[in-house]
């Protein structure tokens, strides 16, 4: 269906089940005072109806672009007219604010919807200027990748008391930023894997990506410099977890994140073909996935 490739409606579940595991398994165990299920799923569906809108609203600028680099995907003026699209990206964001609106009333804290607020103007401002420059547009996204496990924090009081009360009872809010690292650094990695993607159509649109102003090498060697900066943290939080008693967590993070990530800066050296940075691309993301899976690991 159109409507559903146009949203990313597979990026969207898994974004909407990384909540819910870090909920699970973060949250609830710390003893929420915000975010029970029901104003839980009102924040995730906040964040999914956001992610939803910035899909669309990324493809409405970039039809242009995506007609060269991806043509058999383009949905927009083929099966969906762009005026339908922009006023469901409308829609979708005005009942977002709405949700998180409703979350922070019950709190009485309502400079916590800034964080919606501002998610909706960075997408829209990622779309029509930051995908274009330089460095910038891989680190918005990056971000808002990373807010996904941070929204529990901002929106979970317990979570910001656990703070002041020393590491060992802080250990659940030092997990969740270890994870939101995590994501920000994959993200940033596959965004720049996905520029050197998409360099014909980026270069024909004059957008000033890394691949395009540096080179295909350059990049290559910036995005084995990023997973080192995701390695080495994950393997001094696997000797914390080893002493805080996490050993099959610890162990996880070694085999199946700290070594994919290795062997992957290994592999991204291969080729400079589209399809070998595709298939990078769909490597990393399989590796964050997997990061979030450990989630049901601590939990244990």
């Amino acid at each position: 269906m159109p409507w559903l490739q146009l949203i990313r409606w597979k990026n969207l579940l898994v974004i909407f089940l990384t909540q819910l595991l870090a909920w699970w398994c973060i949250v609830i165990p710390a003893g929420p005072a915000v975010l029970y299920p029901v104003n839980f799923l009102c924040i995730a569906l906040s964040t999914v109806l956001i992610a939803a809108a910035g899909y669309i609203i990324n493809d409405y600028f970039d039809v242009k672009i995506d007609s060269i680099n991806k043509p058999d995907k383009v949905v927009l003026e083929k099966a969906i007219p762009r005026k339908q699209a922009i006023i469901l990206h409308t829609v979708l964001n005005f009942i977002a604010l709405v949700l998180a609106v409703y979350v922070a009333r019950q709190a009485y804290h309502y400079e916590w919807v800034l964080l919606q607020l501002v998610c909706t103007l960075l997408l829209w401002f990622y779309s029509t200027h930051f995908k274009r420059q330089y460095v910038t547009g891989n680190l918005v996204v990056a971000l808002l990748t990373a807010l996904t496990m941070l929204t529990l924090f901002i929106y979970e009081p317990t979570l910001q008391y656990l703070v002041h009360t020393g590491i060992p009872s802080s250990l659940p809010v030092w997990v969740l930023f270890i994870y939101a690292y995590f994501a920000f650094m994959l993200t940033w990695m596959r965004e720049i894997v996905k520029d050197m993607e998409d360099i014909k159509g980026d270069e024909a649109e004059q957008c000033v990506t890394m691949p395009i102003k540096k080179g295909l090498s350059y990049a290559t060697r910036f995005t084995i410099m990023l997973s080192l900066l995701a390695v080495i943290p994950l393997v001094f939080a696997s000797g914390i977890l080893f002493g805080f008693g996490y050993n099959l967590l610890a162990g996880y993070i070694i085999v199946l994140l700290a070594l994919p990530l290795i062997a992957w800066s290994v592999f991204i050296t291969r080729s400079t073909a589209e399809e070998h940075y595709s298939n990078a691309s769909h490597l990393l993301k399989l590796i964050m996935i997997l990061g979030v899976c450990s989630l049901l690991i601590y939990h244990r």
